[in-house]
């Protein structure tokens, strides 16, 4: 099997065909489209159909199941999250926000799979940021003040039942799951080696990130503030746009991603697994 892949154009991503994702994949097929998400970080992969019992095969030719947590599962597949949102929905839209995923955990995921099944006519990109990139071509003055730095990372901000989707967060339609358990903290590099590229790159933003570990606390959000501003710039960005039936995987480990709106009026659904530590 022969794999055509077509690069975005963009700071990262490209579309990937000539592959049956429903199908068990050999390990050279495996090997190729690892390779290619290594290098192009996001991978989307049109026109597939899908069974969630497909989706969760596919996500183990690439690693364990991750933990999904303050996220319930759908019925009978504990590893898939439906990422929903009704036509008449009004609460904020899930996700808005630079991320990558789960980054507060001891070990965060490789990555993530997000499966289309009723995507809107117009609408609901996907953002993500090269962080290769951005830190490659970060101004020296501020890499020098970040060397060495480990970020304070935390759930608390979003699923805390004082966060942004607890107590306050009505009329939603995915099942999230506040917890006392997102005032966890864990520290990583703001600098990190990817474990199998080798490259250097920045690891996650704020939002998970609280803080600047030994840091007084203004002064390190200052300087996370400043990270962001220059992490999310648009030259490190490149805009996903859904059709129904992609499958679209990213790199955790060296991409930020954010959900966008534009939809009103229309249902959207998609079921996301996620590739744990390996």
């Amino acid at each position: 099997m022969k794999l055509e892949i077509t690069p975005s154009g963009q700071a990262c991503g490209a579309a990937v065909r000539g592959a049956d994702l429903s199908k068990p994949m050999t390990k050279d097929t495996i090997a190729a489209v690892r390779a290619a998400w290594l290098e192009h970080q996001v991978l989307a992969f049109p026109d597939q159909k899908l069974t969630d019992e497909q989706l969760e095969a596919y996500t183990l030719n690439f690693g364990p199941f991750g933990e999904d947590p303050f996220i319930a599962p759908i019925p009978g597949h504990p590893h898939i999250i439906a990422v929903k949102r009704m036509a008449d929905e009004t609460s904020p839209v899930f996700a808005e926000s630079w991320h990558s995923d789960w980054s507060f955990q001891a070990k965060p995921p490789q990555g993530t799979c997000l499966y289309g099944k009723t995507i809107p006519p117009a609408g609901g990109d996907t953002l993500f940021t090269n962080q290769y990139l951005a830190l490659e071509r970060m101004p020296g003055d501020l890499r020098k003040r970040i060397e060495g730095k480990r970020a304070v990372h935390s759930a608390r901000n979003a699923y805390a039942p004082t966060g942004f989707y607890g107590a306050g967060d009505r009329g939603r339609s995915m099942d999230i799951r506040p917890s006392d358990d997102a005032q966890a903290v864990q520290t990583h590099p703001v600098i990190h080696t990817h474990p199998e590229t080798g490259r250097e790159c920045l690891f996650g933003t704020a939002g998970y990130i609280i803080g600047i570990e030994g840091m007084d606390p203004a002064e390190g959000w200052d300087l996370v503030s400043e990270i962001y501003r220059w992490q999310t710039r648009p030259e490190f960005q490149y805009r996903h746009k859904w059709s129904p039936d992609m499958l679209v995987m990213w790199d955790n480990r060296c991409t930020l991603h954010m959900a966008t709106g534009g939809y009103a009026g229309h249902d959207r659904l998609l079921h996301r697994t996620t590739i744990g530590a390996a």
